[in-house]
């Protein structure tokens, strides 16, 4: 994993900076999760989340929902991919995120969470040119959100220790090669202790 840089002189103002957290709903959270599990991960988002709330911060809440899957891209793999089933209340938010308010709610219906959405609108209209990424998986529905995200041209941070994936190979690989390319890398302590 690549070295996470200290953010002792780096603030990050409240008003030109968004919290965007990804896929942190009933059906994801609960998989089989490596190098976090879901449970620290839901517990280091909703810290950000709260603190980013009490300070005025933007927080979005992207969660992946479809009622029968046929609005999602179903393309042709060379890996085998599970069926597409969705149980009842699969899509609900993790209730530690839904105390938190005020929050903007995206419904994406593939890996990122710009293309299809209003999420880039409703930035924009609100000045936001930083955007701090965490959820699952890292290198899933974070990466995809954030390679759109450096198209939109944004600043970003992640949050290394409130995300994670199915294997930690995965997450380690854009934590190290993809995202100290498109921004930064920090900690949950490091990004709450920044925003002023």
């Amino acid at each position: 994993m690549g070295e996470i840089k200290p953010a002792a002189t780096e603030l990050l103002k409240a008003d030109k900076t968004a919290l965007v957290v990804v896929d942190l709903q009933a059906g994801i959270v609960n998989r089989e999760l490596s190098p976090y599990s879901g449970a620290q991960v839901v517990r280091q988002a909703s810290k950000l989340a709260k603190v980013f709330a009490e300070k005025g911060a933007f927080v979005v809440l992207v969660r992946v929902s479809s009622l029968d899957g046929k609005d999602m891209f179903q393309p042709k793999l060379d890996m085998a991919a599970n069926p597409v089933q969705f149980p009842e209340g699969w899509d609900r938010l993790v209730p530690e995120l839904t105390t938190v308010n005020p929050v903007h709610v995206v419904t994406k219906r593939q890996w990122g969470a710009f293309y299809g959405t209003d999420l880039d609108l409703q930035l924009r209209r609100r000045g936001i040119d930083t955007i701090v990424l965490c959820g699952i998986s890292s290198g899933i529905g974070v990466d995809t959100t954030a390679r759109e995200a450096y198209q939109h041209a944004y600043q970003q941070i992640f949050v290394e220790d409130a995300m994670t994936a199915v294997t930690k190979e995965e997450h380690d690989y854009v934590c190290k090669y993809i995202f100290p390319r498109i921004g930064r890398l920090r900690t949950t302590e490091e990004v709450a202790s920044a925003l002023s």
